[in-house]
Order: C-alpha cells, then structure tokens, then sequence
C-alpha cells in the first residue's frame, strides 16, 4: 500500500492541510474579535478591554505566523505532490493563489506589524484601522481560499482546450455554485472555533481564581460568540448538505452510508460501513430521516451508492468524519447555551460549566477538521 505514489502524495498533503487549517480557523474570527476589544476599550476607557486586547493579540500573532509557514509548504506541494492536475487546472489555480497573496497576505503582512507594536507609539484611530484591516486581510483571504477549493467541488466559468482548463467567466469561477454557502460555512466554523478558544482558556483562568474584569469580559465574549453562531451554523450546514446533495450526490451517499437508492430513506444514526459487501453492519437509524432532511419528504428519493458503482469515496472515513463533526456541533449548542444561561442568571460560569467550556476549548478544530475530511476525501475519485 504504501508504494502507491498517489497514496503517499495524499498522506503527506493530508498531513500537512491538517495541521495548517488549524491556525487560519482561528486567525479568520480572531481578527475581528480583536477589532470589538479594541472599539470597546476605545468608546468605553475600559482598561479591562485593552488587557483582554493584548493578551490575545499575542494569540492571533503566534497563530497567523504558523499559519503562514505552513502555507508555504502546502503551496509548493501543489506542484511537488500534483504537477499533473496543476498544469491542468494552473490557469485557474494560479490567478486565485496569486489573488490571495496580493489582496490578503500583503494586507495582513504590512499592518501586523502596527496591530502588534503599535499601540502607545501611534494614535489610537491607526492602531484601530491596522486591526480593522488585518481581519479584512484574514477574511480576504479564506474568500480566495473558498474560491478554489469549492471550484475544485464545483468547477464553472471554463473550457477545455488540449486538456488544459481555460479561463472563460472568472465572475462564475469565483462565484461558483458551491462558494458562497462553503464560504459562509468555513467563517462560521471560524467564529465557532475562536469563540470556545476564548471561552475556555476564560473559564481556565477563572477556574484558577483569575476573577479580573479582563477575564470576565472574555468569558462573556465569547460564550455570546458561540451562543448566536452555533445555531446559525447548523442552519448553514443543513443548507450546505443540500447544495452538495444537487452537486455531489455520490458524497452525500457515502456520508448516509446509502448503498441503494430509494424513498423512505433511514437516517443512519451508527453503522460499520462495509464496502466489501455494501452494506452496514450494526446499523441504528430513524426510519425515513435522511428523505426527510434531504428531500423534506418521508417519501423523498435519496441517491444511494448503487448509482455510482465504483465511482464513489471512501464510505467509512466520509461517514465517520461526518458524525463526528456533528456531534461536535451538538455538543457546542448545548455547551454554549447552558454557560450564556448561567452567565445572564448568575453572572458566573459555576464549576461544572467552567469545565465543560474548558473541555470544549478546542472542539472548533474537531469539528473543523472532520468537516474538511468530509468535504476533500468525500471529492474522491
């Protein structure tokens, strides 16, 4: 197995995605969240604001620069692990990668430097425009990012020409039919995992009898972060399962673990996919819950994997990875809810929440991670 060269090419570029997607996650939502410390110590002279502002600026800045290096490597195994599919798809490809390194990184490289040094040696209003414009750049660029990756999904606005993509619409190569709902998911998935980052490193300091107003500030910020977003999220996702349900049924086949195509679809709740014999072994499901989340219909066809042969993922990390992103997500709307009650009616976490929120202080990179399983292995073959 391991002398296949395709294998081992999607190992090492799996490996090293992996590790990289964790720090963007954060960067993305942490920007911004710097951006409200800092508009609130700005309109408020609340101390406490520009304390909480520092601390974690010396997060986002640790995060953005491993972020960064690890991107340069993920960079050149576009060329090292898959010189077929990029001078193939290079004309494309390549634009987009430049598009986010001269619009975002620059952006973000040029005014790091202000948003970390700069407060006390230059005026307030630039040091809140250089924050400002560092979550832009952050944004700026998960939206090139997205672009590309969700081409990859969904290709448009091109033509074959000598078995090279060309360039036709770029409009509808970056606005391509599954980009704006991955975008809205992945931002999502950001403010998600910055939000419990906060929240739980929070809950740990207060745990330890850090009761300073910088730390209660943070508490809250973050549990109301996680509170408005975790449902929104769930919202998206539902809405993201249908754009890949039109797009790329055979992916959606693989994470229902459907192996036959019909009405009166079960929701497979657990089950050990057996591709050998297709078929679930150990199966517990809800009669008719995939025809009624996919189709709205107890009655609703659901493609199964018999319509694609062998021309589907890999069902069992697909199926997995996608549970376990779920109930992830479960797990962080009841999380989050229980603490934002607790912090309205008492003002405090109490024990038992504070360790849950600290327990959960890295459930956005579970739930992040296992969602790009889903999405890239489930884009095999």
């Amino acid at each position: 197995m391991l002398d296949d060269p395709v294998l081992l090419a999607r190992l090492q570029f799996a490996a090293n995605i992996t590790f990289h997607i964790l720090f963007p996650t954060i960067t993305i939502a942490l920007g911004w969240m710097l951006l409200f410390m800092k508009l609130r110590f700005t309109w408020t002279r609340d101390s406490a604001w520009m304390e909480l502002y520092r601390f974690w600026v010396k997060v986002f800045a640790l995060t953005f620069s491993l972020g960064v290096v690890s991107g340069i490597v993920m960079s050149f195994q576009f060329g090292t692990n898959w010189p077929g599919f990029m001078n193939t798809v290079g004309n494309i490809a390549g634009p987009l990668l430049a598009y986010e390194v001269m619009t975002a990184f620059f952006l973000e490289a040029v005014f790091i430097g202000v948003m970390l040094f700069g407060h006390g040696r230059v005026a307030n209003w630039a040091h809140t425009i250089a924050t400002a414009l560092v979550a832009i750049g952050t944004t700026l660029s998960a939206f090139w990012i997205i672009a590309l990756s969700s081409w990859m999904h969904t290709p448009a606005g091109f033509e074959m020409r000598d078995g090279v993509a060309h360039a036709t619409d770029w409009s509808a190569i970056v606005f391509n039919p599954s980009m704006p709902i991955r975008l809205a998911h992945m931002l999502l998935a950001s403010g998600l995992t910055a939000a419990f980052l906060v929240a739980g490193m929070s809950a740990w300091r207060w745990l330890r009898g850090d009761r300073a107003p910088a730390v209660r500030n943070g508490l809250r910020l973050g549990v109301t972060v996680a509170a408005v977003l975790i449902p929104v999220q769930i919202f998206v996702g539902d809405m993201h399962g249908l754009n890949t349900l039109e797009h790329q049924p055979a992916k959606i086949a693989a994470i229902e673990a459907n192996w036959e195509t019909g009405p009166h679809t079960p929701l497979v709740l657990f089950a050990i996919p057996d591709e050998a014999a297709r078929e679930n072994r150990f199966e517990i499901g809800i009669p008719s819950g995939a025809s009624w989340i996919l189709k709205h219909d107890a009655a609703g066809v659901v493609p199964g994997l018999d319509q694609f042969e062998e021309r589907h993922p890999p069902v069992s990390p697909v199926f997995w990875s996608f549970r376990v992103m779920v109930g992830t997500g479960m797990a962080m709307l009841a999380v989050a809810w229980v603490a934002a009650w607790r912090l309205w009616r008492r003002g405090e976490p109490g024990t038992l929440v504070g360790a849950a929120l600290v327990a959960m202080t890295f459930s956005g990179w579970v739930a992040t991670i296992s969602g790009w399983y889903v999405t890239e292995i489930g884009r095999q073959p």
